[in-house]
């Protein structure tokens, strides 16, 4: 049975919100105890247990208390009540900038950061040269950090982050920032790190990359932890808090003042009344045979119809597509706007048909997950996550995961033709 790395035992956290703090000595002399603050609970009685080689997303809005969890794992912050134990070395990649001194360069900040996790200045020296690789940033190594640019913060906090070797990775929502070819250096660098049996904290709000890399996934929603299980069951948890409106305005906040008054704990939960003018009420599949056979043969055409029902007419609507393989992982992800079209619905039922014309993969079981969304801003109707799944049979000899259209033939040597003729 696996050690366990990370227990999180009860853990809560409280900060205090002044609405007006006095500005000289005697304003605060005048005014001690009688402040007004707002309290909030950015954690709320969260407790987990992360084993050993195991790598853990947690998923949750703004607000939802996801940077203070890490900053409570990290020591940068201590716990209002509760604690948390941690076994083996850690690195932390928490929000951007966090543990540089701007007015130092690169390479001396390689060796700060590398002194504040705890290793020496030889050992420093033998990974030196591969976080500088690592990071790209070789032109730029002896600059002040200060004239960085976000993504250059990034890479190189991520490089002393991986060069130091840690038994624990801890990585906040900052990847985000990088350019999607370095996006794919960190993520084949934590494949890497699974590989080697590193255990890894994950923060994001893209589900998708949870689905992909995490053997685990905590949903938190206003301090407060909504579930804890598989990528796939998470996912859909988070998915449809931000249905309930459950990006809400953050962790809960409770009036008090400084002069020793109770301060009121329940927290009320119930979600906000929200504009979800189009619903989702059904999800099909259309193929040929559909009614003898409940498979889809590999190379044959495929229809998706999704069926909705609208209270009112709703102009600029984005219908979203996403298909999974066996494993979870994610293999289209698209929509109406990226396809370029434009929809508005009117009042009453529909549908929307998502039209493939041949099926180019082989044997499996294929997750679908539909959405219905505003164009502008984002805000989602309805989603339905791994709502229908797609069954196909392959009945020809090739290997792998694509069917796709080949041929084959000898090839013909021109010159030695016209030397036989």
């Amino acid at each position: 049975m696996a050690e366990t790395a990370v227990s999180i035992q009860q853990v809560t956290k409280h900060f205090r919100l002044y609405h007006e703090r006095g500005t000289s000595l005697k304003e605060r002399f005048v005014k001690a105890g009688k402040s007004r603050y707002d309290e909030l609970w950015a954690l709320d009685d969260v407790s987990l247990d992360i084993e050993e080689g195991q790598t853990i997303g947690i998923l949750g809005h703004n607000g939802s208390g996801k940077s203070t969890l890490l900053k409570c794992i990290c020591g940068v912050l201590q716990p209002t009540s509760g604690q948390v134990v941690v076994r083996g070395t850690l690195a932390g990649l928490l929000e951007l900038g966090a543990g540089f001194q701007p007015e130092l360069s690169g390479r001396d900040n390689i060796y700060l950061n590398g002194s504040m996790l705890g290793l020496g200045k030889a050992e420093i020296d033998k990974v030196f040269d591969d976080i500088v690789r690592f990071s790209e940033l070789e032109q730029f190594i002896d600059n002040q950090v200060k004239f960085y640019s976000s993504g250059m913060y990034v890479r190189l906090g991520f490089a002393v982050a991986v060069n130091v070797q840690p038994d624990i990775l801890v990585i906040d929502e900052v990847l985000a920032v990088g350019d999607e070819r370095f996006q794919r250096k960190c993520m084949d660098k934590i494949r890497e790190f699974q590989e080697m049996g590193k255990t890894i904290i994950f923060v994001t709000q893209a589900a998708e990359q949870v689905r992909q890399i995490c053997d685990k996934t905590m949903v938190l929603n206003k301090g407060k932890i909504l579930t804890v299980g598989t990528p796939g069951h998470s996912i859909r948890i988070f998915r449809e808090n931000l249905l309930e409106g459950g990006e809400g305005p953050g962790a809960a906040i409770v009036p008090g003042t400084a002069d020793g008054e109770e301060i009121d704990r329940t927290i009320d939960f119930v979600p906000k009344e929200d504009d979800r003018p189009i619903r989702i009420n059904n999800v099909t599949l259309d193929y040929p045979d559909k009614e003898n056979v409940a498979y889809l043969k590999s190379g044959d055409p495929v229809s998706i119809h999704i069926g909705y029902d609208a209270e009112r007419e709703v102009e600029d609507v984005v219908f979203s597509l996403t298909i999974s393989d066996p494993r979870g992982e994610t293999l289209l992800s698209t929509n109406t706007e990226y396809l370029k079209s434009h929809y508005d619905v009117a009042a009453g039922p529909g549908a929307f048909v998502f039209r493939f014309p041949t099926w180019p993969l082989l044997d499996g079981q294929y997750q679908v997950s539909v959405g219905i969304q505003n164009r502008h801003g984002g805000l989602v109707y309805d989603w339905k996550e791994d709502v229908v799944g797609i069954e196909v049979l392959y009945d020809g000899q090739a290997g792998g995961m694509l069917n796709l259209p080949i041929e084959a033939s000898m090839a013909t040597n021109s010159s030695q033709s016209k030397e036989s003729a």
